[in-house]
C-alpha cells in the first residue's frame, strides 16, 4: 500500500502528515518561526516515526507545499538525507487540476492552490474554501476548476494579538468562544469581542460573496487550525476539514505520479 508524506509549510506551523492511499494515518506539527537545519528536521521526523512504530523506509514519496521560502532548503535537504530522493514541490510545472485566473497568478500561495484542488476534486460544483490560518482566506473555485476570486482578512489570532500589542494593559487571551457575549472581566470581554466579532465578519463576507457570485448553493468548506473555533458557529460553512491540505497534496501527487515514476 502506497504511503505518501505530505508537508505543508505555513507561516505559523509546518504540518507533516502520512497518507496511506487516501487515509490519514498520522501527523505532527512544528513551529515555522524557529529556524531549523536539515539535521534538526531529520531528528524530528525520526522521533515521530519512532513514536508511531513506523520505519521511515515505508514512506514511498514526499510532496511539499510551502509559503515560507526560508524553510525550503532545509526541508528538501532533510528529505534527501532520509530517503535519498528529491521531494515533489508544488509550484510551476506541477499539475494541480486547478487553473488560476488572477492578475498575478504567482502571487497566489501554494497552500491556497492545494486547498482549491482538494475542494474541487472532493466536492465539485461551485466551492468557497475558507482557510483559518495566520490570515483567513476565502477562495472561490468554479465548477470547471478555475480559481477566480479571493478575499483575505487578518486571522483571528492576529486580531487578538493586535489588541494586546497596541494597548498598555490588555492581556493576551486564549482563542475560544465564551458561553455568552456579556462578559464581566477584561479577558472575557476580549474573547467575546474577538470571537463573536470574527464570526460576524466571516458570515458577512460569505453572504456578500454568494450574493455577488449569484451562487446561493455554493459549497463552503473550512480548514485551518482556528477553524475549529469559528467554523461550527457559521451556518454557511458546510464542513470543517482540518486535513484538507493533506488531501489536496495527495490529489496533486496522484496527478503527477506517472511522471514521478
Amino acid at each position: 500500500m502506497h504511503v505518501l508524506m505530505t508537508v505543508e509549510a505555513g507561516n505559523t506551523n509546518i504540518c507533516f502528515s502520512l497518507m496511506k492511499e487516501n487515509d490519514l494515518i498520522g501527523s505532527f506539527r512544528l513551529s515555522t518561526r524557529s529556524p531549523r537545519t536539515s539535521d534538526e528536521f531529520v531528528m524530528s521526523l525520526t522521533y515521530f516515526f519512532s513514536s508511531i512504530s513506523m520505519d521511515p523506509a515505508e514512506i514511498d514519496d514526499v510532496i511539499i507545499s510551502s509559503v515560507v521560502p526560508e524553510v525550503m532548503h532545509a526541508l528538501r535537504s532533510a528529505v534527501v538525507k532520509l530517503w535519498h530522493k528529491e521531494a515533489i514541490v508544488v509550484g510551476p510545472g506541477i499539475r494541480t487540476g486547478i487553473s488560476i485566473r488572477a492578475d498575478n497568478p504567482r502571487a497566489i500561495g501554494t497552500d491556497r492552490i492545494v486547498n482549491a484542488a482538494a475542494v474541487h476534486a472532493l466536492y465539485g460544483g461551485s466551492c468557497i474554501v475558507v482557510d483559518f490560518g495566520t490570515a483567513t482566506t476565502f477562495d472561490y473555485v468554479d465548477p470547471e476548476g478555475i480559481f477566480r476570486y479571493t478575499i483575505i482578512e487578518p486571522g483571528v489570532a492576529v486580531c487578538a494579538d493586535a489588541l494586546k500589542n497596541a494597548t498598555a494593559k490588555l492581556p493576551g487571551i486564549e482563542i475560544e468562544k465564551p458561553s455568552r457575549i456579556l462578559a464581566k472581566d477584561t479577558a472575557g470581554g476580549m474573547q467575546a469581542g474577538v470571537v463573536y466579532g470574527y464570526i460576524g465578519s466571516v458570515e458577512r463576507i460569505l453572504s456578500q460573496m454568494k450574493k455577488e457570485l449569484k451562487k446561493p448553493e455554493c459549497h463552503v468548506i473550512a480548514t485551518g487550525g482556528l477553524g475549529r473555533v469559528i467554523a461550527p458557529e457559521v451556518r454557511a460553512i458546510e464542513a470543517y476539514d482540518p486535513h484538507l491540505g493533506s488531501k489536496g497534496l495527495r490529489i496533486i501527487y496522484d496527478l503527477n505520479r506517472k511522471d514521478r515514476n
